[in-house]
């Protein structure tokens, strides 16, 4: 019974950490596509009014931008999960070669979380009897890393491609049904909207006020919207 309990919060916490990257993922991408493409485009309106360059100006962006956040969003958390593997070796190392300073640091980790001396000096010896428990240990309280994780990299770099993909279609789209002058303002509604909408959907796993969530969301886009609109005024000019 106790080994199945186990195994189920072990099956929670991944689950939750799985969902918490995906989110991320999904958020930052989507929450970038909008935006940027938002306020590119209406810029891009307002000052050319030529519909051709509009919808083709959309298209590249979305394309290059998605690409490009795809790869970043890959190659920063491989290069996160790299260092974390440098700095395990360099701790397994420090584990083997000196043992008893390891010990004592975990020794006086224990004392500073509360444990009472005794039972601090238990743990140590019982942990620096087994490599991979203080290791575990050592990880977890002095580098800040949960050894054993899975490689997100490549799932993230898929998830920030599409996500953005499709935040960026959002503000495009009605320019493929509309004149430039009534595709402006469904353009912006629609993306202020579904930045909101973002906003208010992460308040599921983040269980924040759907208020505050959606507001952020839509502060951002606002941002966004507004340079847009100030450059293409300019060119215009």
């Amino acid at each position: 019974m106790n080994i199945h309990r186990h195994f189920n919060k072990d099956f929670i916490h991944h689950q939750k950490s799985s969902i918490a990257e995906v989110l991320k993922e999904v958020v930052f991408g989507m929450e970038d596509g909008m935006v940027s493409t938002l306020g590119s485009i209406t810029g891009i309106a307002v000052g050319s009014g030529n519909h051709f360059t509009i919808i083709l100006a959309g298209i590249v962006i979305i394309a290059v931008e998605s690409i490009s956040m795809g790869i970043g969003s890959y190659l920063s958390n491989r290069s996160q999960e790299e260092v974390e593997e440098r700095k395990l070796q360099e701790e397994a190392h420090e584990i083997k070669h000196y043992p008893k300073e390891e010990k004592l640091e975990l020794y006086e980790m224990y004392l500073h979380d509360g444990w009472t001396e005794n039972l601090a000096g238990q743990m140590a010896e019982e942990a620096s009897q087994k490599p991979s428990l203080i290791l575990k240990e050592m990880a977890v309280k002095e580098l800040k890393i949960v050894p054993g994780q899975k490689s997100v990299s490549i799932k993230g770099g898929f998830y920030m491609f599409f996500a953005y993909i499709i935040g960026g279609a959002i503000p495009l789209f009605a320019y493929f049904l509309l004149p430039i002058k009534s595709a402006i303002p469904i353009s912006i509604i629609t993306t202020l909207i579904g930045l909101v909408a973002l906003g208010v959907g992460t308040t599921k796993f983040t269980k924040q006020p759907l208020f505050k969530s959606g507001f952020r969301m839509l502060l951002m886009g606002g941002i966004a919207l507004a340079a847009g609109l100030a450059a293409g005024l300019l060119i215009k000019q």
